[in-house]
């Protein structure tokens, strides 16, 4: 995770944390906001078979609390686990859970979505010695600073010295 490009030579990307880069009370704000396009909407919604029409059906939703369509909900899950990837689980061995999932208030196509992600707790695994679990809390928030969902989340992390793919980058052959 050293980067020594500042004396000429050649560093590492970003690549995620492992177990021992986690600190209880740590948050991680992710950079980039991501707006939700009708294309991202339309597209999750009938891949995942969702029927219910206020995702789709423009006019329908003129008729609605909303009097627009409302962003498929388990798009706005996916959408926000994914932004918080590089921060808590680009080392992960598996995904263990989703908790108290909560979704404060809507979200538009339009919005754009921001993500932070708070450390709960870590601990090493009982099972896996080359691993611990990493519980952590996150939040998705839309570009008036409205949370617009919360969720608890456990993966199961890599420690440093034990992931895999370390030291991929080809030898470039000149």
């Amino acid at each position: 995770m050293t980067n020594d490009q500042s004396k000429g030579g050649v560093g590492d990307g970003w690549v995620g944390r492992y177990l021992e880069d986690f600190e209880v009370g740590d948050v991680y704000r992710y950079p980039n906001g991501r707006t939700v396009t009708e294309t991202d909407n339309s597209m999750f919604t009938h891949l995942t078979m969702n029927t219910n029409p206020l995702h789709f059906d423009a006019e329908l939703a003129k008729d609605t609390k909303w009097e627009r369509i409302l962003v498929n909900s388990t798009f706005t899950l996916a959408l926000v686990v994914g932004m918080s990837v590089t921060d808590v689980s680009q080392n992960a061995m598996a995904n263990l859970g989703w908790e108290e999932v909560k979704l404060p208030n809507p979200v538009f196509i339009g919005d754009t979505l921001y993500c932070e992600t708070e450390v709960l707790s870590k601990r090493e695994s009982n099972t896996y010695p080359e691993a611990g679990i990493v519980s952590v809390r996150t939040r998705g928030i839309n570009q008036d600073g409205k949370v617009v969902i919360d969720l608890k989340r456990s993966v199961m992390v890599y420690k440093r010295d034990s992931a895999p793919g370390r030291d991929r980058f080809p030898t470039v052959d000149e």
